[in-house]
C-alpha cells in the first residue's frame, strides 16, 4: 500500500463516521500529518480523477477513490489480523499502521491465506470504533 491508498483509506473512513465529506483537518489528524501535507496530497488524488474537493466542504471519494481504498482497507484488516491473531503483537495497532506503507500487495495475499479473509472484508472493519469485527482481541492485549 502507498501513500495515496492510506490517504484514500483515512478519507474513506472518515465520509463512513461523518457520513458525508471528510475535512482536511480531519484527514490530517487521521495521519498525523500537517494540514498542509493533506492538502497537497489530496489535490494529487483529485488530479488523478480519485476524489472530488470542494473547498471549505471537504473531500469526497469518487466512485474509483472507493474502490481503492476499499482494497487499501483490506488489506489493512489483513496486516491487523495476522499481527493479532496469528504473531500475538500486544501492540498490533502500532505496528499494523507502521507496516502497511511499505506491504505490497503480493505480501498481502499471502498473508490473507494465513488469516483466511472473511467474505464480508472490508465490511468487517468498523470506522466508529477503528477496529475490525474478526480481531481476536480476548487473547491479544487491546491498545
Amino acid at each position: 500500500m502507498n501513500t495515496a491508498d492510506q490517504y484514500l483509506k483515512a478519507i474513506y473512513l472518515i465520509q463512513e463516521v461523518e457520513d458525508g465529506p471528510a475535512s482536511t483537518g480531519d484527514v490530517a489528524d487521521a495521519l498525523d500529518v500537517s494540514p498542509a501535507s493533506a492538502n497537497e496530497m489530496i489535490g494529487k488524488l483529485e488530479a488523478q480523477g480519485l476524489a472530488d474537493h470542494e473547498k471549505y466542504k471537504g473531500v469526497d471519494l469518487t466512485d474509483d477513490g472507493i474502490v481503492r481504498a476499499r482494497d487499501a482497507l483490506a488489506n489493512y484488516c489483513i496486516i491487523e489480523r495476522f499481527l493479532a491473531n496469528v504473531l500475538d503483537v500486544e501492540e498490533f495497532r502500532v505496528e499494523a499502521r507502521s507496516l502497511e506503507a511499505v506491504i505490497d500487495d503480493t505480501v498481502a495475499e499471502r498473508l490473507d491465506r494465513l488469516v483466511d479473509r472473511s467474505e464480508e472484508c472490508p465490511d468487517c472493519f468498523d470506522a466508529d470504533t477503528d477496529a475490525c469485527a474478526l480481531l481476536e482481541l480476548d487473547e491479544v492485549g487491546a491498545d
